[in-house]
């Protein structure tokens, strides 16, 4: 009887303590804050209230599962930022952005869309006194031309309830393979970032690491003087004066470590 009832007790603390946790919020708890119930069709809201389209028409919103959760504004409650698509965002905003709750009590508050922002893989580098740091990559396609970047977010409030986040590139990457066939590098530069990912934080606070492909002084000098084999396509496509190839083998691979305060790009 004892053991019967010393195991009794101890499910139901260990019952206590995980109900006393605050789950995540699930992604109908969160539509709810700014779609109707019967506008909301699993993950996706069909018309959101109040989003900020050019046009006057209806925007749907469909939650990804790309989330941050952190004091990103000092003195504030946490934020929630979960991404998400939306048939209202052309290319050049990856068609979509974030939306942002604010944490209050047990529950969450929806507080602003960000169209454009796109969190898609981050980490919370360091913190700045109580406010965490969030760094990410960016990018996007256009016109066969590959953008990447590593960027911190910027946060900001105004005393009239307006919101805004912002991103502050720290290092950013171009791949014009899909262009040119090859990447483009510039004769007279000791260094070029064709692209960049698997963002981490770094081996000290403050720091992050990712990897890169990229091409160095020795190998621009070897595209310059046109030691690579440059497939017939790219050729014909012509490069501007003092522009080289440099074919996606002869390229080389590697990581970088960026301290995020000095700014400080450091090949590893």
């Amino acid at each position: 009887m004892t053991r019967f009832v010393f195991a009794l007790l101890s499910l139901l603390l260990c019952g206590a303590f995980i109900g006393g946790a605050r789950a995540a919020p699930t992604d109908r708890e969160l539509l709810l804050q700014f779609c109707a119930p019967k506008a909301i069709a699993g993950t996706t809201c069909k018309e959101a209230k109040s989003y900020p389209a050019v046009e006057e028409r209806p925007c749907n919103v469909t939650l990804l599962p790309y989330r941050q959760e952190g004091r990103f504004l000092a003195g504030a409650n946490p934020l929630l930022l979960v991404s998400y698509g939306s048939d209202c965002e052309a290319h050049v905003n990856n068609f979509g952005g974030v939306a942002v709750f604010e944490k209050v009590g047990s529950g969450y508050e929806f507080l602003s869309f960000q169209p454009g922002m796109g969190l898609n893989e981050c980490v919370i580098a360091a913190k700045d006194g109580a406010q965490d740091v969030l760094v990410c990559l960016t990018g996007g396609m256009w016109q066969g031309v590959v953008e990447s970047g590593i960027a911190r977010v910027g946060f900001t409030s105004g005393s009239d309830g307006s919101f805004d986040m912002s991103f502050d590139l720290l290092l950013q990457a171009e791949d014009t393979t899909s262009a040119y066939t090859s990447n483009v590098v510039t004769c007279s530069e000791q260094l070029n970032y064709f692209g960049l990912s698997k963002l981490a934080r770094g081996p000290r606070p403050g720091t992050v690491v990712a990897k890169v492909h990229y091409a160095d002084r020795e190998t621009i000098e070897k595209a310059c003087a046109k030691a690579f084999p440059i497939p017939k396509d790219a050729e014909e496509r012509g490069l501007r004066p003092g522009q080289a190839y440099v074919p996606t083998p002869n390229a080389k691979s590697g990581s970088v470590l960026i301290d995020i305060s000095t700014r400080t790009v450091t090949m590893r």
